[in-house]
């Protein structure tokens, strides 16, 4: 088992939140600005990969190339004939016309931070479209890559750790008055939640925490408000006891 595949598991078994370090490639496949066409197509082929993010002299990121980028030039001089007078929109044909990485790349590149949340980043490549984000440091420079494949790696942890947290931290710091316990199952990723609470408006605080740790996928909510003791009269009931 690699350091990499190490470390998620601590951090699955710990309960300790993922961040986008944790789940992250850090030995990537980086090109500088200034590589030629085929250099990037041999490049992608060797390392298997789709994208890779390009770099300026000094480390730091300054776009993303893609097998998309470099499609355009197939797509675009396809063979054919243009006819006289024709001309094909402008920006397509000077990207596909582009024989290095610098007037092919897409910039500029949308990255996202080692610490930065998971729902952050996942909420990066929802926003821009994309399927990868290259993790930069405070200075811009490369750290690793991070892949929507990546952001599913929470989803590997067990339902026993999933229970295990809930039960010592959501449970006690949120019911831990309670003389009755608060029973916590997890199946799949799905949890239910049954029981009495003294207080029925943690009840959706309870949830909506449970809903956000890793590896939760949904939540089955069985809570109540507190029992009622036998024996009591109606007035006993809403005045108490004198």
């Amino acid at each position: 088992m690699s350091d990499h595949d190490s470390r998620a598991l601590e951090v699955a078994m710990t309960g300790t939140p993922y961040v986008v370090r944790d789940v992250m490639t850090p030995t990537v496949l980086a090109l500088r600005h200034g590589a030629a066409f085929k250099e990037i197509v041999k490049a992608l082929h060797q390392w298997r990969v789709s994208a890779a993010p390009v770099l300026d002299d000094d480390g730091r990121v300054v776009g993303m190339v893609s097998e998309a980028d470099l499609l355009r030039k197939e797509q675009t001089f396809d063979g054919a004939p243009v006819r006289y007078g024709h001309i094909r929109p402008e920006p397509a044909t000077t990207k596909a016309a582009s024989v290095t990485v610098d007037g092919l790349m897409t910039a500029p590149a949308v990255t996202v931070r080692p610490d930065a949340t998971l729902s952050e980043a996942a909420r990066a490549m929802a926003r821009h479209g994309v399927r990868r984000l290259p993790v930069v440091g405070a200075d811009g420079k490369l750290k690793g890559i991070v892949s929507r494949s990546d952001l599913l790696k929470v989803f590997l942890r067990t339902d026993e750790d999933i229970a295990r947290e809930i039960r010592g931290t959501v449970v006690p710091h949120l019911f831990g008055y309670l003389p009755g316990p608060i029973r916590v199952t997890v199946h799949e990723g799905v949890v239910t939640l049954a029981g009495h609470v003294g207080d029925i408006r943690l009840i959706p605080v309870a949830v909506g925490w449970v809903r956000s740790l890793d590896g939760v996928v949904a939540v089955d909510c069985e809570l109540a408000g507190p029992r009622r003791r036998p024996g009591l009269t109606k007035s006993e009931r809403v005045s108490g006891p004198r």
